[in-house]
């Protein structure tokens, strides 16, 4: 049946990727975004399409009105790089969700869905190269990444003290460093699987012999593509559970091993150059899919490597064939 849905962060990468999704399913979608228009990664001229500031709460009752579904998508956000030097900037989204929260209520929004983050999990638990899979019960006791990651927990919070007091329909996921086509490459704000592909292609293109790796390269992550982060996100909204779940990939690899991947896609093998005062994050970290797969029967599908040539394939094209997208400033 057909719905109306409003995606919050819709210029954003997974935003983007989930209003292309919805529209063809055949949904009518409201877009909304802080970014101007022209910064937004897909665009679509069809729908409603709003360039505003979601922390504002009359912002968040004029792009809500009329519609059935919620997806907050929309943060202040990054790779670790701007995560971990931006801790108050990336803290002030609380406000977006806590006004989404009463707009949804004010206009009747049958249910509303907040994107957490793997950066919740308990640092103490992430110690350690290759560690186990961080089951949802890891959250607590609470010690989140600083900045970032309290602002997910604390979200996560309310929209779970939103749906016990008031009764509006809530769900939550917290994705494990999503990556794919279609997203940040280049400017301060990419992940480690586009970075390092951007620098391996810089290499290969300039002819270069050395890549500069934050860390020590064996700090240890899974990495989700993002077909894989849609179709979990849509079974987790559209099931009947209002528990919290990981939407990850539990195929955990080094930055080191990452690195070697992509050298082997691009048939290039260059020296590592290791910059150890860089943001680097926590040691090790790994999602356990065990209870969505139990509760809601989702599983990624794609393995790294696939979703790396991807994804390197993309990057390559638009830094080889004059059609680089990448136009956006370091502010968004």
């Amino acid at each position: 049946m057909k719905k109306k849905y409003l995606v919050c962060g819709a210029g954003g990468f997974i935003g983007g990727h989930l209003v292309n999704h919805l529209m063809m399913q055949g949904h009518e979608v409201v877009c909304a975004d802080v970014k101007p228009k022209e910064f937004w990664f897909q665009l679509f001229d069809k729908n409603e399409n709003f360039s505003l500031d979601l922390k504002e709460y009359e912002n968040c009752l004029k792009v809500s009105k009329g519609v059935n579904f919620v997806y907050n998508m929309a943060c202040n956000m990054g790779g670790m790089g701007f995560i971990e030097n931006n801790k108050a900037e990336c803290m002030l989204s609380v406000l977006i969700n806590t006004n989404l929260l009463r707009a949804c209520l004010k206009n009747k929004i049958e249910k509303y869905f907040f994107s957490s983050s793997a950066c919740v999990y308990n640092g103490q638990k992430q110690v350690e190269t290759f560690i186990p899979g961080l089951k949802e019960i890891d959250a607590y006791p609470a010690e989140p990444e600083d900045g970032y990651g309290w602002e997910k927990l604390f979200s996560e919070r309310m929209c779970r003290h939103f749906s016990e007091d008031f009764g509006l329909d809530t769900r939550v996921v917290r994705y494990h460093n999503v990556y794919g086509p279609v997203g940040t490459y280049d400017g301060g704000r990419e992940k480690a699987p586009a970075a390092l592909c951007r620098k391996v292609i810089e290499a290969k293109i300039n002819k270069k012999k050395t890549i500069e790796v934050w860390g020590d390269g064996e700090q240890t992550r899974s990495f989700l593509y993002i077909t894989d982060c849609i179709e979990g996100t849509e079974k987790v909204f559209n099931s009947n559970s209002q528990n919290i779940y990981n939407v990850g990939s539990a195929e955990q690899v080094s930055i080191n091993q990452m690195i070697n991947i992509i050298e082997d896609i691009a048939d290039l093998k260059l020296e590592k150059k290791y910059l150890l005062d860089k943001p680097k994050g926590v040691r090790g970290r790994s999602s356990d899919n065990t209870k969505v797969l139990e509760e809601i029967n989702w599983k990624p599908s794609v393995n790294l490597k696939s979703g790396l040539k991807l994804t390197y394939d993309w990057i390559y094209k638009q830094m080889t064939d004059g059609s680089n997208t990448q136009k956006f400033s370091k502010k968004y």
